[in-house]
This record gives C-alpha cells, sequence and structure tokens, in this order.
C-alpha cells in the first residue's frame, strides 16, 4: 500500500495505512535505526539519549506491530518487514533532506554550508586543488567533507550520504544524471633505475611477466586500470596491492614493478623525483572522470555552482596536461 504526504510516496506493508498518526520524526529514528543497526549509536547520530532512542523504538514496534530489530548474539539484524522498509524510507529521507537543504539562491560568497563529496586519492592529488582554489577565491566560507571511494560508489549518493561523486564515467549510476569532467590517459610509472626507465614503450611479454603493484578499493572490485586492460586483452601479474592510488610510487621504488596510473597523476609523482613513466604495450581506453549527484538534487543552485567549479577546474587540469605533452 502506498502512503503519501505532500507529493511523497512511502511504501507501507503492513496492514492499515495508519501514517498520519505517525511522528515523522519516528520514521527518521526508524531511518537511522535501520541504517545503523544500533540503539545506541542512532541515539548518537539524532542527539537523543539511548533510553529516548529506546523509547522511538518501542513506538515504532508497536505502530508496525513488527519488532524491525532483532538482537542476534551482540548485533541486531533487520526483520523482514524493517528490510522492505529500508531503500522506500531511505528514498523518502533523502527526498525531504533535499527539500529542507536546498535554497531557491545560492550566494557563493555568503554560504557556509557543507558539501558532501565522495572521491578517490587519485582526484585529491590532481582535481581538487585545483578546484580549492577556485572555490576560496568566490566562496571562502564553504565547507567540504571529502569522503573515501569504494565499490558501487553511487549508493552512498542514494544513501543521501553525499552530495557529489567523483568517478570514473563506468562506475556512476544510470540512474542519476552526471557531467563528464575530464580524461586522463592510463600509463605506466617505475623506478628510475629499473630495466623499463628508457622511455621506450615496453613489449607486451615485458608488460605481461612484470610485476605490478594496483590499486584496488578498500572493499573490493576492481581499478579502471584493471579493467581497461581487461578491454584490451592485456594481463597484469599483480604483486602488490594497495587501497590508495597515492602509495603506488612509493610501492614500485627500488624493483623493477610497475604502476598504471593515471597520467595527471603520474605527472605529480615523477616531480617528487626518482621515477619514470612509460607507455603500455598498447593504447588504453581512456578514463573519463565524471561529476554524478542525486536526480533530487538536479535543481539545487549550491550544487550546480559547485559542479560548475569542478568543470573549471577540471579544463585547467587538462590544459597542463596538455601542455606537458607537448
Amino acid at each position: 500500500m502506498v502512503v503519501s504526504i505532500r507529493g511523497i510516496d512511502i511504501l507501507n506493508t503492513g496492514g492499515a495505512m495508519r501514517f498520519k498518526n505517525l511522528d515523522l520524526n519516528l520514521l527518521v529514528a526508524l531511518d537511522t535505526l535501520i541504517r545503523l543497526r544500533n540503539v545506541s549509536r542512532a541515539g548518537d547520530e539524532m542527539f537523543m539519549t539511548q533510553s529516548a532512542m529506546s523509547n522511538a523504538l518501542g513506538r515504532l514496534r508497536e505502530y508496525f506491530d513488527d519488532p524491525l530489530l532483532i538482537q542476534v548474539g551482540r548485533t541486531m539484524e533487520l526483520s523482514p518487514l524493517a528490510a522492505s522498509l529500508e531503500q522506500p524510507l531511505r528514498d523518502i529521507i533523502v527526498r525531504i533532506d533535499s527539500a529542507v537543504v536546498s535554497t531557491p539562491s545560492f550566494n557563493p560568497a555568503d554560504s557556509r554550508r557543507v558539501i558532501g563529496m565522495v572521491v578517490s586519492d587519485y582526484s585529491l592529488h590532481t582535481l581538487i586543488p585545483r578546484f580549492m582554489a577556485l572555490v576560496a577565491a568566490e566562496a571562502p566560507g564553504l565547507q567540504f567533507d571529502f569522503k573515501p571511494q569504494q565499490n558501487f560508489p553511487h549508493l552512498l549518493l542514494e544513501k543521501g550520504e553525499a552530495d557529489l561523486l567523483i568517478a570514473p564515467s563506468v562506475f556512476c549510476s544510470t540512474h542519476h544524471p552526471a557531467d563528464i569532467l575530464f580524461t586522463d590517459e592510463i600509463c605506466c610509472v617505475t623506478d628510475s633505475s629499473s630495466r623499463f626507465a628508457t622511455g621506450a614503450r615496453m613489449t607486451r611479454e615485458q608488460f605481461e611477466t612484470s610485476g605490478h603493484v594496483v590499486m584496488r578499493p578498500p572493499n573490493g572490485g576492481e581499478s579502471f586500470a584493471e579493467r581497461a586492460c581487461r578491454e584490451v586483452g592485456l594481463a597484469i601479474r599483480v604483486d602488490v596491492s594497495t587501497f590508495a592510488f597515492s602509495t603506488l610510487s612509493v610501492l614500485v621504488r627500488g624493483s623493477d614493478r610497475l604502476a598504471l596510473v593515471q597520467r595527471s597523476l603520474a605527472r605529480e609523482m615523477v616531480k617528487i623525483g626518482g621515477l619514470t613513466i612509460v607507455d603500455p604495450p598498447l593504447d588504453l581506453p581512456l578514463l573519463e572522470q565524471s561529476v554524478q549527484w542525486h536526480n533530487y538534487r538536479s535543481r539545487d543552485p549550491a550544487l550546480a555552482w559547485v559542479r560548475e567549479k569542478l568543470k573549471e577546474a577540471a579544463s585547467t587540469l587538462t590544459t597542463e596536461v596538455l601542455k606537458h605533452a607537448l
């Protein structure tokens, strides 16, 4: 059964439709309890005492005639009803939050809003410094909360835990709008004393028989570079895997190992010294980096302004990379 409040629909899987008799604050509490599955931490997030949150859970259990959260050992698990409510409830909270946070107008010079952005450390080392310089000049009070990249990063947008996502287009969701920021080549970095540091394109045999250092998302999945190699049929012998792009440079030092890196980041790495950029045996697909946002926030003027500044920063980055290549 579907219940509507101010045009927002919520799925009610319990019998009678009694939504109007339920305090909206209890829905926020239920959303928090479902996300955290811990009464104490849910209370902390909502600035409520543990007893007050326990009381809220009791009222929710009475309303839905369901336990909702079930103690299993030291953890709490969702009941089937709570699991069925998780996604529609999260969707409603995100829509309400979008309506409350968004303002009809946005003055960057005066704003002190906090913008949550999911980014990789690749973006933090290349795009973001240029972006932050632009923001500092025009919106000195604007605040940013950078969150680490993960597998299926668009889920943080859908959960309302981030405002913007910067990631390769292939890892973005097809259900939300996105803008392409820039493209980047994939190259290799190696120690300047390694046998590959000749400046010439390496052979396929050299590439496939040598040890590689690769970045993999902390919670699983493959990097864009691994995906690109798979698409063109290049094998990678992984000797070392790490969770951060920025560590690739130090992990190839003193060895003949290779690391596949975005060219803009490779340029930053070689500035430190001791590393050389070499080309893989085949041209790999270009990395297309995009910015994505929840479709409910398309009309948010603050996010629209931030996206424009990201495009300006991306244009500067692209110009610098092209200039260096000439």
